[in-house]
């Protein structure tokens, strides 16, 4: 059930990527500032920080989630 969401879900998922995922556009999206935070070591001691990185990431989740199961024989499966 909540793989064929899942797999539908892709053209929300992209728009939701495109505009949520990397909301601010300048100086550079909170979601890669917080990838490079978290690689470089630098602490996310405040929950904000956490939660912005939650926000902005959920949709890239969702994307590359919904992207394999289309590619998986068995997700394929499960949409049709």
């Amino acid at each position: 059930m909540i793989k064929n969401y899942l797999i539908k879900g892709l053209p929300l998922f992209v728009m939701a990527s495109l505009t949520l995922g990397l909301a601010p556009f300048f100086p550079e999206p909170h979601v890669w500032e917080k990838i490079r935070w978290l690689a470089t070591g630098q602490p996310m001691d405040l929950p904000i920080y956490w939660f912005d990185f939650l926000m902005h990431g959920t949709p890239w989740l969702l994307l590359v989630t919904s992207l394999i199961l289309r590619l998986t024989p068995a997700g394929r499966a499960a949409a049709e």
